[in-house]
């Protein structure tokens, strides 16, 4: 029984010996950017990657300035519920934003000249937000600052309530009319160094890198693994580019010009719909464009549609889905809630700037439609992706050149509406047609004024 009893005493302290031996599984993730839509989705993933690792530790790389204050409180909550320790490394800066997320991990390790707080709300054109927000963001650096713990201790008839992290400092980083004696007067918003963090217990310590702060809690024994964002994470940073969104516009417009213009051909409406998904779904995925700015968008299209094809002329309809199309291209391309935490000037300038990228890509594409729209159908390459129709002379087609033909003067009717081009028949024979000036119907009489580049142009015979 004496022996039985020794051998699971040894038994028990090789596992938990080869247990503590094992090297400690870290995993980090950079957070080097402004706090928004990408820095969210980045912490999601990676934080679902360390639980799939059975990782010991999350490690935050931070150096930001901050950003979104939404943004920011979701990663906030994203690391007070982990199961997983979050540790933050502070390499320069964990400015407003930054700093609640600094405040909400478990531990904090800063390099010499680091800076933590600054956490003031301000609009993206620097003005400090109304005070509403204010309020939101002290109560929500306050809480995070209390998540951290406190001890209570009781001195006779005291009770000292002694906070791990003093709620009412994470409070004086963003209102500065509180005041701290020994830390902060009532006139400054409060931003620690990192020896000042240290002295605050707002910092666990002080390390020049990452391996510095293993070596510090004595961790020599660890094995690493880091977050990179995927082939598509990177692309869609790409997409969302001004330029490449600009290049994308003049592709849809482009793209249903040529359809319009030529119909049987599939291709212009093929690469329209893609450019149409490739520009709004970054935008989408990146926070900025909402469901409602892609419904008009599409009520847009639609509306230029039954222009084109079921209303005569064109008026309201057409007109109604341009401005659609114009308005859902442009206020995907900015925050919907600009106004609430920003001056009515910023908000403004940011509006005019997408809404003249979105104008000078419609123009440049209208543009090259026109230059080169003749050349692009004409040529060969093209040819496989063209629906063709054989148009013989037994149904009514002319193999004769326009230019010979003597037709000037002569009248006759319309087979087709002429949004501007269309069919008509003179002397039962149809041709390809466009009317001089102004939207023609079905079954209309026309005469024709002009024979050029092998094109017949004709006008309303009243």
């Amino acid at each position: 029984m004496k022996r039985l009893l020794t051998l699971i005493l040894i038994t028990i302290y090789f596992i938990s010996f080869s247990q503590n031996n094992l090297p400690k599984k870290i995993y980090i993730l950079n957070i080097a950017e402004e706090i928004g839509p990408k820095a969210w989705r980045n912490t999601q993933k990676a934080f679902e990657n360390a639980t799939k690792l059975n990782s010991d530790i999350i490690l935050i790389h931070i150096n930001t300035y901050g950003g979104l204050v939404d943004m920011a409180d979701s990663i906030r909550t994203k690391i007070l519920n982990s199961k997983i320790p979050v540790w933050a490394f502070i390499d320069n800066n964990a400015a407003s934003a930054g700093a609640l997320i600094s405040i909400a991990c478990d531990s904090i390790y800063m390099r010499e000249g680091a800076r933590i707080g600054a956490a003031t709300v301000v609009t993206q054109d620097g003005e400090k937000a109304p005070d509403k927000y204010q309020a939101y963001m002290r109560a929500t650096m306050r809480a995070t600052a209390e998540s951290k713990g406190k001890d209570t201790i009781i001195l006779g008839s005291d009770t000292i309530i002694r906070w791990r992290r003093d709620p009412k400092i994470a409070e004086a980083m963003v209102d500065e009319s509180i005041f701290i004696d020994g830390i902060i007067d009532s006139t400054k918003i409060l931003t620690f160094t990192t020896n000042e963090a240290i002295e605050n217990n707002y910092c666990e310590g002080k390390s020049e890198n990452i391996a510095g702060v293993f070596k510090l809690v004595k961790i020599n024994n660890y094995k690493i693994n880091e977050y990179t964002p995927s082939f598509l994470e990177k692309i869609i940073g790409w997409l969302i580019n001004p330029i490449i969104s600009g290049l994308l516009i003049m592709l849809i417009v482009g793209g249903i010009y040529f359809e319009l213009q030529s119909p049987g051909i599939g291709f212009p409406l093929f690469a329209a719909i893609t450019a149409a998904i490739l520009y709004f779904a970054p935008l989408y995925l990146e926070g900025l464009a909402q469901n409602w700015e892609i419904l008009i968008f599409i009520v847009g299209i639609i509306l230029i549609g039954l222009e084109i094809f079921v209303v005569p002329g064109f008026g309201i309809t057409g007109i109604s889905g341009i401005i659609l199309i114009v308005a859902a291209l442009t206020l995907s391309l900015i925050t919907n809630n600009i106004f609430e935490y920003n001056s009515f000037n910023f908000a403004f300038k940011k509006i005019f700037e997408a809404f003249s990228l979105v104008v000078i890509s419609l123009s440049f594409s209208f543009i090259f439609s026109i230059i080169f729209g003749k050349k692009l159908l004409l040529n060969t390459s093209l040819n496989k992706f063209i629906l063709k129709q054989e148009e013989t002379i037994e149904d009514g087609y002319s193999s004769i050149k326009i230019e010979k033909l003597n037709i000037i003067g002569k009248t006759g009717i319309t087979l087709t509406d002429l949004r501007l081009s269309g069919k008509v028949i003179i002397d039962n024979e149809i041709y390809d047609a466009m009317s001089e000036y102004e939207f023609i119907s079905k079954n209309e009489q026309i005469i024709v004024t002009r024979l050029k580049t092998g094109q017949v142009y004709v006008k309303k015979n009243n």
